[in-house]
Formats: C-alpha cells, structure tokens, sequence
C-alpha cells in the first residue's frame, strides 16, 4: 500500500492509498477513516459503496459521515466504484458503464472480465487488506451504500451469511434486473444468461431465500430515479412474500443526492453502531 492523504478530523484519521489489486489487475485506491479510540484498541468496520459516477471521495467529503463514526468508535472503510487506469477498458460516451461503473460484479464477458471484478473486490481483497494492515475486528463488520453502492452492499450481505452485523442502504437499486440501467450493466458484464444477472440481484436473492440479517433502506419520494431504476416496491414485497425483517423507510420530499444521504447518514452509523457493538 502507499499512503497517499492524511487528514485530522474529528480527533481521528482520514487516510488515503492506492495498492495494487490481484482481483481488479490494476492500481486501486480506498479511504479509511479510523476513530479516536482506535489509537489505543481495534474497532468494528464499517464498509460504505458508491454510486455511479462516484470515487471513493464523494463520501468521504460529502456525507458527513466521520463525525458520527469518531463519536461512535466506528472506522469507516470507502473503496472505489470500479478498476482504473489507461489500460482498464472504458465506455467513455456512457455513465452507467466503465470506469466508474464497476456495479460490484465479477464481470464474465469481454472486455470487462480481466479487470472489473468489484465482488470479489469488496467481499474479498479489501477487507483481508484491512484487516492485516489497520486496528478493525476481522469478525466485527457491517456494509452500506448509496444508489448502485446500495445494491452492492445488499448483494454482498445476502450472498454471505455471517459476514457483517447488519446492511443497509440509501436508495439502492433493489431490483436491477428490471431496471435499464441493470439489464444494460449486466448484458455487457455478465452476458444473456437472466441466471447470472439474478445472482446480484437483491429482490431475487431475497425471494430464493436468504438469512435474516438487519437491513435498514432509506429512500427519497423526490427522488428522480425512484420509478423507473430503483423499484424499492418490488424488493419490499420480496421481503413481505419471505417474512424478511427489513425496515424500509420513505422519506418525504428527499431526492437522491449527497443532501439526502447527509441528513439521514447519522441514523444509519448509530443503526450499525447497535449491531456491531453489543
């Protein structure tokens, strides 16, 4: 790893790398934020994915969040959105496909497979790299995220039984494989095969049985994307239908930005924080 930002807030650290990735076959860069008390003692983790668009610092700058971690004792853990670099392929006319795209997949088909493997990336190599080189509990974990963040860490939660203490979400993209962003995203990563697209999808897996872990999603009215991309509906009448105990929130008048993750960031930290520090 190579240490490239240092930042005091809070009474704790914000740090930057770049390291190397053996999942992703390119440089990758992450943030952590580690807390007061972890000067003196390891501390639970806390994962957050991004968005479209996103690096790992629209969150760090944004949300609010190490304020809330710092008072809690929580290190927050904020990795990329998907491999870059020169030779990382790109569909540089599109937002929602490339760099910055990755939609926390192990990609299948050309010319995605080589370098745009985010699950394993975020299920696998980020955290044993953590874990070796930072004061966090191995066993002590929970993930969030915002938009395609949120449907990657629903995904990385219900695929992994016993792996994180609690999951939740600010309005994730429950169910992509009826939306045009999933389908498009999935076709060119994963191919025509509607099996392999169910694998990472929240609704399916919850419907195809998944152990109860505390879930918590927050989702805006004012949102722009609530309609046609996100179907919040469908992935809360999956967990009805599985009597799965999630708690799903609308919130009035809240739209999809940095402001709506801001003003409920707090709320979904302390909801971690009960799991994560019994």
């Amino acid at each position: 790893m190579k240490q490239i930002e240092q930042v005091k807030e809070f009474g704790g650290w914000l740090k930057r790398f770049t390291h190397p990735s053996e999942t992703c076959h390119c440089e990758m860069t992450f943030s952590v934020y580690l807390p007061p008390i972890a000067e003196t003692k390891k501390v639970p983790v806390v994962y957050w994915l991004s968005g479209l668009t996103c690096t790992d610092d629209n969150f760090r700058t944004k949300a609010g969040a190490q304020r809330y971690a710092s008072e809690l004792g929580l290190a927050l853990v904020i990795p990329d959105t998907s491999p870059r670099g020169d030779n990382v392929p790109d569909a540089k006319d599109r937002y929602d496909l490339g760099q910055g795209a990755g939609f926390y997949v192990n990609a299948t088909q050309m010319p995605w497979a080589k370098n745009y493997h985010m699950y394993d990336y975020v299920v696998s190599e980020l955290p044993a790299l953590i874990e070796k080189n930072f004061p966090v509990l191995a066993d002590n974990k929970s993930i969030t995220g915002h938009s395609m963040g949120g449907h990657g860490a629903l995904i990385c939660a219900l695929k992994n039984p016993g792996m994180y203490k609690s999951v939740s979400a600010f309005a994730p993209i429950c169910h992509p494989t009826a939306c045009s962003w999933g389908r498009n995203i999935f076709k060119a990563y994963l191919g025509d095969k509607s099996e392999a697209w169910n694998e990472y999808d929240a609704s399916c897996l919850i419907e195809h049985g998944s152990d109860e872990l505390p879930t918590l999603i927050d989702q805006g009215t004012d949102d722009e994307f609530f309609a046609e991309q996100l179907f919040t509906e469908h992935f809360k009448a999956a967990c009805e239908s599985k009597n799965y105990p999630a708690q799903i929130r609308m919130q009035t008048r809240y739209d999809h930005s940095y402001h709506f993750i801001s003003s409920f960031i707090g709320e979904h930290l302390k909801f971690h924080g009960r799991h994560l520090l019994k």
